[in-house]
């Protein structure tokens, strides 16, 4: 058997961490090229002594200093780069063939649209990449018969219960429906009142998965179901009243295809993220993840519709893809640069959602047709969020 071999984008987060126990558990199947992080140089020092890749990469120049210095005095025999650039060298690196794109948000869009372009199989849990750039990414993967495999949960889920030859098209596939579970974060049964007053520890507490706290955020507004929503546009050519988004608390069912027939086909599984890696870096088999057996015996299953009164983000990526255009990076960064404020205390949670429609309101029409464009979209978002939350701190 050939060993396939990966690049990490975000190694040192979440997704990252899930992964590489997945691929420790099968050394015949995969080996390490290169692994990146950020600013944990700690955990980046400790996945290089088990790992053993060729290639270490900060993004944050400190960092990979302190690596590189650090990496030499163990003899680890691991080349550290550092910045932009050299995410995208080792993501499009001949050795490899794999890429795992799980850095969290929109930094993450110019290396995975480089593999992209290179034509890797790419597991896609960086969901920014498609909110940002759909077209053009999905235009890439098309142009270089690049391999796209979903990580999100809930998109994985959907691709499981899609036929094996869907191509996109859902009236010869027979399919009505795609339906994205929620579990409804933390703030599911609290009035709106309660909800504007949250704290970032409230928020990050999610009950059922174990998430970075940007995503864990997102999931407590609601905001990470409205970017899978403009995911899974582009991920399935579905058009935006063909995905359904219901409110599920347990986070058994990952979610749902509905088709013409009436049928409605769920993927379900126990709330760990080592399933979907597992599927995607095993695919088309099927390898240990690692993860507990679901246990259904005593179990209520429930399903509720979303309130996007309370929880306007929802609308707001909905109202963000049917603009077309430059929205959704608008929308990804404002939220982006909303939730870092409220992470540091500076603003309160309902500001998430008023900055973003700020920006919205501000910035939509704009040029889509590059990645420079949507760079720029991004960059004029931040700016006016910024602007908009320091007012409000004022």
């Amino acid at each position: 058997m050939k060993r396939r071999v990966l690049t990490i984008l975000g190694a040192t987060g979440t997704i990252g961490v899930n992964t590489l126990d997945v691929v420790a558990r099968h050394p015949d199947r995969f080996e390490i090229f290169a692994l990146t992080g950020a600013t944990q140089v700690e955990r980046m020092l400790e996945q290089c002594r088990t790992h053993r890749p060729r290639y270490a990469v900060m993004s944050e120049p400190a960092a990979a200093a302190a690596l590189r210095v650090r990496a030499a005095e163990e003899g680890l025999g691991v080349e550290v780069l550092e910045g932009a650039a050299a995410l995208t060298e080792v993501a499009i690196a001949p050795e490899v063939d794999t890429l795992m794109a799980a850095i969290v948000g929109a930094a993450g869009l110019p290396a995975t649209l480089a593999a992209a372009q290179a034509g890797k199989r790419i597991l896609l849990a960086n969901k920014e990449t498609l909110v940002v750039s759909g077209q053009l990414f999905m235009d890439a993967i098309a142009a270089s018969g690049a391999e796209l495999l979903p990580i999100d949960s809930e998109h994985n889920a959907i691709f499981q219960a899609l036929p094996g030859d869907f191509s996109g098209d859902f009236e010869q596939a027979g399919v009505k429906a795609l339906w994205l579970t929620a579990s409804g974060g933390p703030f599911r049964t609290l009035p709106a009142e309660a909800i504007a007053a949250a704290t970032p520890e409230q928020a990050v507490a999610h009950p059922n998965w174990v998430m970075g706290r940007k995503i864990s955020v997102d999931s407590a507004s609601l905001m990470n179901k409205g970017l899978e929503v403009i995911e899974a546009r582009w991920l399935f050519n579905a058009r935006p009243e063909q995905i359904k988004v219901v409110v599920h608390p347990q986070s058994i069912v990952h979610s749902m295809v509905e088709y013409a027939d009436g049928s409605v086909i769920a993927q379900m599984g126990t709330p760990d993220m080592r399933t979907p890696i597992a599927y995607a870096l095993g695919f088309p088999e099927r390898i240990d993840a690692g993860v507990s057996a679901l246990e259904l015996m005593g179990r209520q299953l429930t399903f509720e519709a979303p309130d996007t009164a309370r929880f306007p983000c929802l609308q707001l990526a909905f109202d963000a893809l049917a603009a077309g255009g430059n929205a959704a990076a608008v929308l990804n960064a404002a939220n982006e640069v909303a939730v870092a404020r409220f992470l540091d205390g500076a603003v309160p949670f309902n500001a998430i959602a008023a900055s973003i429609a700020h920006a919205l309101g501000r910035l939509v029409g704009g040029a889509a047709d590059t990645l420079d464009d949507l760079l720029e979209a991004d960059r004029q978002a931040r700016s006016v969020a910024d602007t908009y939350l320091g007012a409000l701190r004022a």
